[in-house]
């Protein structure tokens, strides 16, 4: 009898790949528009609360609607002195927005809430072209109430800008399974990576074996042919993100911006050391546990930091998804993604080649699988925030498996392995609430139960309810994703900020208690607000290229979002880039293009790192203008008047 089950429900998942691309039922486009308009609201929703969110890519994003330069090279201020640690490409599409709409906290984020509306509708797309209409509504809604998705979809950090083109990357390669145009749609696949990589250098990569993978094994046509496609796709990769590298690499050095992060003013070294292999390996301006390294940049020597603490997600291990830091933002359906990967594989182990269930599950599994254990066993920097990019392919997983397996509840084995996943996920969820035990002390057993019950409900009789099947079906909806909406609408009731900013209610993560928006909430570090009107005015009043400098970019950029000119970054994200060097700066203020020099305040790693090594540019040219100028006192904030 098993082995007879075991073959009709194989047959069950076969049946799928060999029906025509789905036809629309009379709901589908309904349910589509109810989902994209919920997704909007629930984005765009007091979007304006978080003020500039990281203010960090909101200096740079201002400083790229004052210069087109700026813009290009993602440069931190106007005046084009350094730029952010990151390639541009996000600041890009925030940048344009607020030359054509005037810049604001609104026009900055409006785009990147936009982004995540947009993520949703592809990655439905996507999965309903392998697994049907129900798949693909599945997929997108359990991607919209993912709350990392929630709070990184309202931030102007780069990590929408990735998940988007990861995605469409995603799409680009489904579309080719059915062999039309396969290599036109594997090049746009590569394109779309190759661009991502330009939101944020190597993370963008991760998905790589998954698409090859796919490409080799499920595409139809020859061998050979599937051969050329991979490497269609490889150039495609290369081409979209090599020509800025090449660009910034050709682009005379004294005429562009520093390269922020980098030791060399290179990107391509930025994208292989500190923002590439360091974050892998450690070193390199990443911390290691214990280290009391910095997490802003080369040699930044931030205490407190290190992988151990909340802001570092946790100590590198294959539990690390699931721990104190990381578990909330992206884990809610994480048990269920690896049950029905497996369920999934093991149900289509004999389908044909160009199965497009099991390449669905290859594909989105496979980006799943490779992200998460790079991600767990990172020794470098790992923020919580990063898990967004778990984000769509955990949803696309459970939704290929569930509506798969549902497919087949006439026979046991689909029915048992819905079963776990369902359960599997109440406790789970259970286990994150109890981490919160305050906030809403009723949902984690209202979960709990209802997902067991529920459960057990499937297992046994989900065949036999006849007209009672959608009630089991939306009951199993509601409890499987109820704890993650509910933590998600609370991410967006929120204000969260600052320069690591974690989902839901304010919790204890780590060894820092501080919560959402850690740290700092909606100013972040440097926050704006805290230097005086007579600062401010002195800023503005001033005609110089830059109208101030100071060690690290926290300080410089809330005074730049305040002042609207331009504010040196000496040495950068956390004042180690040797940039400018001593020699430069005295050049600058021989030429009368710098007015004000301002001490960090001593807040944060921007003032730093930079200040306390004494071969470090920063330190060179603090000495320097303590040397030979005379400080003056403004409210609190030590202040040389270099032109004086």
């Amino acid at each position: 009898m098993t082995v007879l089950e075991d073959r009709a429900t194989n047959a069950i998942w076969v049946a799928t790949d060999e029906r025509p691309a789905p036809r629309t039922p009379r709901w589908e486009r309904p349910a589509l528009l109810a989902l994209l308009i919920g997704t909007a609201v629930l984005y765009l929703w007091r979007l304006g609360s978080l003020g500039w969110a990281n203010e960090f890519y909101a200096a740079a994003t201002q400083a790229g609607t004052q210069s087109w330069r700026a813009l290009l090279f993602g440069s931190l201020d106007a005046g084009n002195s350094i730029t952010v640690d990151k390639p541009p490409a996000a600041m890009w599409v925030m940048a344009l927005s607020g030359r054509l709409f005037g810049f604001n906290s609104w026009s900055m984020l409006a785009p990147q809430a936009l982004m995540g509306v947009t993520t949703v509708a592809v990655l439905y797309a996507a999965v309903r072209r392998t697994s049907g209409p129900g798949a693909g509504l599945l997929a997108g809604t359990a991607l919209a109430l993912t709350p990392v998705a929630a709070l990184m979809f309202r931030f102007n950090n780069p990590d929408a800008l990735l998940v988007l083109l990861l995605v469409v990357g995603g799409y680009c390669v489904v579309r080719a399974l059915r062999g039309t145009h396969s290599t036109r749609w594997i090049a746009l696949a590569g394109t779309a990576i190759g661009f991502a990589f330009l939101a944020k250098l190597l993370q963008a990569f991760l998905v790589l074996p998954a698409f090859g993978l796919v490409i080799l094994v499920a595409m139809p046509g020859s061998v050979w042919k599937r051969l050329r496609d991979l490497v269609v796709g490889a150039i495609a990769v290369t081409v979209s993100a090599g020509w800025y590298v090449a660009l910034v690499s050709l682009w005379p050095a004294q005429s562009r911006p520093y390269i922020g992060g980098s030791t060399d003013n290179s990107l391509l070294e930025l994208a292989l050391g500190y923002n590439g292999l360091g974050r892998v390996l450690g070193g390199d301006g990443n911390p290691t546990r214990g280290s009391g390294a910095g997490f802003g940049g080369p040699g930044s020597g931030v205490p407190g930091g290190g992988p151990g603490g909340g802001m570092f997600g946790g100590d590198p291990g294959l539990t690390r998804m699931f721990g104190e830091s990381m578990g909330t933002e992206i884990s809610w359906l994480l048990p269920a993604a690896l049950v029905g990967l497996i369920a999934g594989l093991w149900f289509t182990r004999r389908a044909p080649r160009t199965s497009l269930s099991r390449a669905g599950l290859l594909l989105w599994g496979g980006w799943m699988v490779v992200t998460a254990v790079v991600f767990s066993l990172m020794k470098g920097i790992m923020h919580p925030y990063y898990t967004i990019a778990l984000a769509p392919c955990v949803a696309a997983t459970v939704a290929i498996a569930v509506c798969e397996s549902w497919r087949g509840r006439n026979y046991l084995g689909p029915r048992i392995w819905l079963g776990l996943m369902l359960a599997g996920t109440g406790v789970w969820n259970f286990v994150l609430l109890d981490r919160t035990p305050e906030w809403l002390p009723w949902l984690r057993w209202t979960v709990l139960i209802g997902s067991i019950l529920v459960a057990a409900v499937l297992v046994v009789g989900a065949h036999r309810l006849g007209r009672f099947t959608a009630v089991l079906a939306t009951a199993g909806l509601l409890f499987g994703l109820g704890a993650s909406a509910a933590y998600t609408v609370e991410t967006v009731l929120a204000s969260h900020g600052g320069a690591i900013p974690t989902s839901g209610p304010a919790r204890s993560v780590g060894h820092d208690p501080r919560g959402p928006g850690m740290p700092g909430g909606p100013g972040g570090f440097g926050s704006a607000g805290r230097s005086s009107e007579t600062l401010k005015s002195m800023l503005t009043a001033a005609e110089n290229r830059w109208a101030a400098a100071s060690v690290g970019s926290h300080q410089a950029g809330g005074l730049e979002l305040s002042t609207g000119t331009s504010i040196m970054a000496i040495g950068g994200f956390t004042g180690s880039d040797n940039s400018p060097t001593l020699a430069q700066f005295q050049q600058y203020v021989k030429d009368g293009q710098i007015r004000y020099f301002l001490a960090g305040d001593g807040r944060g790693p921007g003032g730093g790192p930079g200040g306390r090594d004494a071969n470090s540019s920063a330190s060179q040219i603090t000495k320097w203008v303590q040397d030979n100028f005379v400080a003056q006192n403004i409210d609190g904030t030590t202040v040389y008047d270099l032109q004086g």
